[in-house]
């Protein structure tokens, strides 16, 4: 099949991001990827063991390039400034590649997990909390609170749950960066 010619983990991979984008996280899987390719099944396992080595490498990629994105929203900023561009990354991201975007939420094992970009944001959020002067072990709570709050606004705000009435979701989305802000800045101690 004329489909087979320069097939490679890579080109499967970026394939199966934008597949993502377009029909869900989820549904991808190396069926799918071959109907894109117009190959048979079976031609796919010299690249890929499974569709969850499929998934897993989608979700490194993806990683990855929602990591350069945020190192490049972060660089020259700190404090709030720093806060907010951080957190819009994760926002736009999600808007502009919900299926990538949705892939960075995909579950790695440990070894994976800590061999992957997932690394660099965990050090990307601290980084944006120096500005904070926050010392462990509470900076790891400011991380996961961080985590969370960006996570779970973008989880809300993309299956429809502000789009009923006002305020608009971008003006709470900017008052929820001010009370992140406020309260980083005076941090309740135990």
């Amino acid at each position: 099949m004329a489909g087979r010619v320069g097939l490679t983990a890579d080109r499967l991979v970026r394939a199966g991001a934008e597949l993502a984008d377009e029909i869900g996280f989820e549904h991808v899987t190396l069926s799918e990827l071959a109907r894109r390719f117009d190959v048979k099944v079976a031609s796919l396992y010299s690249h890929l063991r499974n569709s969850q080595d499929l998934k897993t490498r989608i979700a490194l990629s993806c990683l990855e390039e929602l990591a350069d994105r945020a190192a490049d929203a972060l660089a020259g900023r700190s404090g709030k400034d720093a806060l907010g561009a951080y957190a819009d990354v994760f926002r736009d991201y999600a808007r502009q590649h919900p299926g990538r975007y949705t892939a960075t939420r995909f579950p790695l094992d440990t070894e994976t997990a800590l061999a992957s970009a997932g690394v660099r944001h965990a050090r990307m959020t601290r980084a944006v909390l120096r500005a904070y002067g926050l010392a462990e072990p509470e900076q790891t709570h400011a991380v996961r609170m961080l985590g969370s709050v960006f996570h779970g606004y973008v989880s809300l705000e993309r299956a429809g749950g502000f789009s009923h009435g006002p305020p608009d979701s971008q003006e709470s989305w900017e008052r929820i960066i001010d009370a992140l802000d406020a309260l980083l800045r005076d941090w309740p101690t135990p």
